[in-house]
């Protein structure tokens, strides 16, 4: 079966066709303009794609949020109360259902991508497991005892507090709702605000990158705290700085303070706390693995 992907992002769409990582047919991007001209282009590239390949088995979104992922709330499928302008409360899932009358599977960009490297990367075999994305925004999904991390809405981990010393780090914040919440601290928007130049121009040895690091384990601390996962996958292109993981490696067991006694992270941290198995294509598999569930009846 060939199913639909959609990775929805604030700044771009990806779209593809495709069962998996073996099988990604063709693949378009595209900006995140306004509701209707950028959900259309994905309807458009569908109805275009079903021409060649027949009709698709299903749907999958994985879009920025917050959104609504419950399947019996009157609001699912909707972007809700987003900061991006024009998109709050923008019914997605029933747009590309509307159009495209096919199973449509719907759930959070970090959810969708934790899907995906369960079915096919660096979550594969194990049941409790979280993704964290940190990038232009900073968020989390994953897994608990099989299943996708859902409640209220959903997890909203980018927004937890952290300790920040304004003596070492005077900097308030971006966050308009929270200041300096971790997404407010470390995404890399943060970055750039506080060092007035992006990630990608600061050296790795420019101090930025130990405070960023030291902010990353406070947050990776909190969340082995809570959710005990067997693996944390730390994706986006912060990430992408090849001294940061060393650093993250360093600071999250002195952190912990042996507290947490597991040999998976006093002894291998480098293969707990690791990259995407999927690398970029994480978003748009993940998708497809949503149009997957859908199609099967998986909610």
């Amino acid at each position: 079966m060939i199913f639909g992907g959609i990775e929805a992002g604030g700044t771009k769409f990806v779209c593809a066709v495709g069962s998996g990582p073996d099988d990604l047919r063709e693949e378009i991007r595209f900006p995140t303009t306004t509701p209707e001209e950028t959900i259309s282009r994905a309807i458009n590239y569908f109805q275009e794609q079903e021409q060649k390949v027949g009709p698709l088995a299903g749907i999958g979104i994985s879009a920025f949020g917050p959104v609504d992922p419950n399947p019996a709330s009157p609001t699912f499928g909707f972007i809700t109360s987003t900061p991006k302008p024009g998109w709050q409360n923008a019914d997605f899932a029933g747009r590309i259902k509307s159009a495209l009358p096919r199973p449509v599977g719907f759930d959070t960009d970090v959810n969708g991508a934790a899907l995906g490297e369960w079915r096919w990367g660096a979550a594969q075999g194990l049941d409790t497991f979280l993704y964290i994305t940190i990038g232009t925004g900073i968020g989390g999904g994953g897994m608990a005892q099989g299943r996708l991390l859902h409640g209220l809405i959903h997890p909203e981990m980018g927004h937890m507090l952290l300790r920040r010393d304004p003596q070492r780090d005077p900097f308030p914040g971006r966050c308009p709702f929270h200041g300096d919440c971790w997404e407010g601290l470390a995404s890399g928007p943060a970055i750039e605000d506080r060092w007035q130049k992006s990630a990608k121009q600061l050296p790795p040895e420019h101090p930025a990158w130990e405070l960023e690091a030291d902010y990353i384990a406070q947050a990776v601390h909190n969340l082995i705290c809570v959710f005990s996962p067997q693996r944390i996958i730390l994706g986006g292109g912060v990430m992408k700085q090849p001294q940061l993981f060393p650093l993250v490696w360093e600071k999250v067991p002195a952190s912990l303070r042996g507290y947490v006694q597991h040999g998976d992270i006093l002894e291998k941290i480098n293969t707990y706390l690791v990259p995407p198995g999927l690398g970029d294509k994480a978003g748009v598999l993940g998708a497809i693995a949503l149009a997957e569930q859908a199609a099967n009846g998986i909610s």
